[in-house]
């Protein structure tokens, strides 16, 4: 009897499981160029604001449809992966190579795109005492680094290809675990092309059912006590 209710319970898993292999994914990719400036944000990095830094961002997308309910609760995001070259246009900063997670959500008819991008990158300059003492930004070549982007976009415009143009802004930080970490902040426009791969295949979005409201409630109290 056991036997055959542990066959019963691998077979009823491995129909799920096969379920949730069948249901379909839809992806893009985006790249952009930026061009931008440093914000000294700290006095103590005016010395290394000494150019314009460039670089591209690379993006690849799931799309999303609202196959799932939590899809359309938030409005249809994507979800990804980035890799971001950018060059400080400062000798003794060099070039950042990073690689990030990223979630795309949606307004005004999903013309407008805001991304937020939590990663790692590699600077390939760090602060050394003898050969880059004047690099106080950057204490280790390991850096943790954010992104937010904010993107007026079309997708779709000829056969899956479409135009997208914004501003981003970069973090490059080590959270302090080597000094020096002065950090530094890149506020730069962008602009490039998407791309929806397999475009005829993409649905429609499933539209919210009246019934998935997040929250119904007219009154709401919370309360919380913390220390420390």
């Amino acid at each position: 009897m056991n036997k055959i209710a542990l066959f019963l319970f691998l077979f009823s898993s491995f129909l799920l499981k096969a379920q949730e292999e069948k249901t379909p994914k839809y992806y893009s990719f985006d790249a952009n160029y930026f061009y931008g400036s440093i914000l000294e944000h700290n006095p103590d990095i005016a010395h290394l604001i000494t150019g314009h830094p460039t670089g591209v961002i690379f993006s690849w997308n799931q799309k999303t449809y609202g196959l799932k309910a939590w899809e359309r609760r938030y409005n249809y995001p994507d979800f990804g992966y980035s890799f971001i070259y950018q060059d400080m246009k400062n000798q003794y900063l060099g070039e950042n190579y990073g690689i990030y997670a990223h979630f795309n959500f949606y307004f005004f008819n999903r013309y407008l795109m805001f991304r937020v991008g939590q990663g790692v990158a590699y600077g390939s300059n760090p602060y050394d005492a003898e050969e880059n003492y004047i690099n106080n930004a950057y204490g280790s070549q390991l850096l943790s680094s954010t992104y937010l982007m904010g993107n007026f976009q079309k997708q779709n415009i000829y056969k899956g290809l479409g135009l997208q143009a914004g501003i981003s802004i970069i973090h490059y930080s080590n959270a302090d675990f080597k000094s020096p970490n002065n950090s530094t902040n890149t506020f730069a426009f962008n602009f490039g092309l998407n791309y929806l791969l397999h475009y005829e295949e993409h649905p429609d979005y499933i539209p919210k059912d009246p019934s998935e409201k997040k929250y119904t409630e007219p009154i709401h109290y919370n309360f919380a006590i913390r220390g420390g």
